[in-house]
């Protein structure tokens, strides 16, 4: 259905040649706060307004603060047919305790 990503690996991922697409499923107002560099917003209630512009077969990497929305997000998709799925473990939370950085 999807696989989980440490915030290690993914930021790894996210600095290959080909790194997938991050969208952050946040609503507008924590993603303002600060996201992952590259991140796309999609708050998760407006994800099925998305899927249209979602390649189902691209690796995608669904993020929140904590990783449950972004869980959320991910079976939704997989039922959509999509086959790449990521969740960030422990979402944002997680990502900022091991130092890594957020935008503004």
């Amino acid at each position: 259905m999807f696989e989980t990503l440490d915030p290690v690996r993914l930021q790894e991922l996210c600095a290959s040649s080909k790194p997938p697409a991050l969208l952050d499923v946040r609503s507008a107002q924590e993603f303002a706060r600060g996201a992952i560099a590259g991140a796309r917003h999609v708050d998760l209630a407006a994800l099925a307004a998305a899927v249209d512009e979602l390649d189902p077969h691209e690796p995608i990497v669904l993020i929140c603060m904590s990783g449950a929305r972004s869980a959320q997000g991910c079976q939704y998709l997989a039922q959509r047919g999509f086959t790449r799925l990521y969740n960030l473990g422990g979402g944002l939370v997680s990502w900022t305790r091991c130092g890594l950085p957020l935008t503004v």
